[in-house]
């Protein structure tokens, strides 16, 4: 299998975790690729008509994106069920998690083409604000979330996009006045899969 991705990208280290913890790893080549909004990837855009990452190329030559099919594709290699819940609650607050975590990176690289892309005198302070909010407001929701439990692709979600947070907007301080989150992502940091491909 291929797997277009790029290490700094939150959505495609998703994938790359849950191929470690499902014991894929080594049956996945990684093809790094930069992206940009204004420059596409036409070799990407071969497997992605979207031209975005992740992108998994399988052994059948069948294009799978993004993260969540790609994850969830892995998880069936696996045997099933090991990181997305069958069925039930624990299935329902796994994809909540997972819709979350996915919305907060959204608003987060959205944030950062608008700073680092767009020119400065284009620039739009409103739009800022709207992201900013969403990104607070995932973050005051995931404080409140249960996070105790198995390590699924909820899990795999918000640690992501909180690494993502730290890399991106470190003056963001997601932790101050939020100590179960802060707790839990200290804890999990340490996890091998996650300390593997902390970005950097």
């Amino acid at each position: 299998m291929k797997l277009y991705c790029n290490a700094l990208s939150p959505f495609a280290r998703k994938v790359r975790i849950s191929a470690l913890e499902l014991g894929l790893a080594e049956r996945i080549e990684l093809i790094e690729v930069t992206l940009s909004p204004v420059q596409p990837h036409h070799g990407l855009r071969a497997h992605n008509p979207l031209g975005k990452i992740p992108a998994l190329l399988t052994d059948a030559k069948e294009a799978l994106y993004d993260s969540p099919v790609i994850c969830e594709y892995l998880d069936t290699l696996a045997g099933a069920d090991r990181l997305w819940p069958a069925a039930g609650a624990a299935r329902w607050r796994a994809l909540r998690q997972q819709a979350l975590a996915d919305g907060l990176v959204e608003a987060a690289i959205l944030m950062r083409y608008e700073q680092v892309i767009r020119p400065e005198a284009l620039r739009w302070s409103e739009w800022l604000d709207g992201q900013r909010l969403k990104i607070r407001t995932a973050l005051d929701a995931l404080e409140a979330e249960p996070l105790a439990g198995p390590f699924d692709i909820g899990a795999i979600s918000i640690v992501c996009a909180l690494d993502y947070l730290e890399l991106r907007f470190p003056e963001e301080r997601w932790r101050e006045g939020r100590p179960q989150l802060s707790a839990w992502h200290e804890a999990l940091s340490r996890r091998p899969s996650v300390a593997a491909t902390r970005p950097s």
